[in-house]
This record gives structure tokens, sequence and C-alpha cells, in this order.
């Protein structure tokens, strides 16, 4: 099969990865879950003690770690780096932090932006991430934007981390997650922007199996490129 590329950016929390993964599945395609990348990239930031806040520093890290993603039949990502498993550690609020931090950094993107492209090389996929339409895939044949509200996406959060035996406060959630939009969106690399051409869905009060059905019908509205 030929490679395609349906490509989904929005904010952290609008549900990308798990729209992301129903889609791959009714397509059947592979999910690219970029933010994957960078969290394994902040893990290993994180174990090296490596500063957050030098460039230097992580790009010379992002360029001597080994990062391995792959996707199981089952939808499950793996993540190894350096050959480490490291799938079940990538989901807590300080690697997600550090993953944050790093990606301002044109040089991190730069290293993480070839391994994802690799990674699509030689099958169809269903990309999400912050920069997928804009960037990594400016060329795709399918482009969407999902957002909610921040309410809607800390509470989504909330229910993730308490998920993995966290106790958030939503409040608090909130205020990083609007933080965090501001850094995505105002970053010298790849800010986080609606692409040229892509679709916009508020997810916001909607489910995963809604929102996939308008994403299909987008995208089935141009069956030859399918």
């Amino acid at each position: 099969m030929q490679r395609t590329v349906v490509a989904i950016d929005g904010p952290a929390g609008a549900g990308k990865t798990t729209v992301a993964r129903a889609l791959a599945a009714r397509l059947g395609f592979t999910c690219l879950p970029s933010g994957t990348f960078y969290r394994a990239l902040g893990w290993r930031a994180l174990e090296a003690g490596t500063p957050l806040d030098d460039e230097a520093a992580l790009a010379q890290l992002a360029d001597a770690t080994e990062i391995a993603i792959s996707v199981e039949a089952d939808g499950r990502c793996v993540a190894r780096v350096d050959g480490r498993d490291v799938s079940d550690e990538l989901g807590s609020s300080a690697v997600g932090e550090a993953a944050s931090r790093a990606s301002v950094f044109p040089e991190v993107r730069r290293r993480m932006v070839e391994l994802q492209r690799r990674f699509a090389e030689d099958r169809p996929v269903v990309a999400e991430g912050r920069d997928m339409a804009t960037v990594v895939f400016a060329d795709a044949e399918h482009k969407f934007y999902l957002d909610a509200t921040v309410e809607e996406r800390a509470r989504r959060r909330a229910r993730d981390l308490r998920a993995r035996g966290e106790a958030p406060d939503e409040r608090r959630l909130a205020n990083a997650i609007a933080a965090r939009d501001r850094r995505d969106s105002s970053r010298e690399a790849a800010p986080l922007r609606l692409a040229e051409g892509a679709v916009r869905v508020d997810t916001t009060g909607l489910s995963v199996e809604e929102v996939v059905e308008r994403l299909l019908r987008a995208i089935r509205s141009r069956p030859e490129s399918v």
C-alpha cells in the first residue's frame, strides 16, 4: 500500500491520541504518536539529569539516544530508549513536563522530526501531535485540528492520571494546560497552529466515536486518496 498520511494536530488534552488510535484502526493504518518520541527523550533527560533549559545539552542527548517506537497489533505503543522498554514510565506528569520543555528547542525538534518521518516511510499512518500537518507531514492528504475547552482537557487529563494512581488537582492541571498552550503556540520552532486546509473539530462534549465519525466523513469525501 502506498504511503498515505492523515495528520492530526491540536493542544494537549484535545483527544488526539485516543482519536488517532481509533481512526487508524478503522482505516487499517498505523498510528504515529509523535508525543511519545518527545516523552521518551524527556524520560531520558530526567534519568541523565540533563538540564531542561539547556538546548545544546538536550540536542546532544537527542542525537546520542536511540529511540525506537513501535505499535503492536492491539494498538499498544511500545517505546524503547537505548534498548530499554520504558513504555509504562512515560505517562507521568514529570515526564510530560520534561517533554514539553525540551520540545521548544529547534535542534531537539529536528531530531524528532527525522525519527517521525522515518517511522512513516513505508506505511500509511495517522500521525498525531502539534506540528504534524504544519511541518512533519506538511504534504499530508488529510489534515485535522482537534480542540476542546481548557476545562474539558483538564478533566480528561485528571481522569488519565487517576487511572495511573495519581491524585491530580484539576484547577492546577487547567493552569498547566493553559501555560502549555501559550508555550506551544509561541515557540520559535514549529508553533502550534491550524494548518492551511485543516478541518477543525471541537471535541468538547463529543465521544471518541463521534469525533472519529466526523473525521472519517471528511476523509471519505476524497476516496481516491485512501
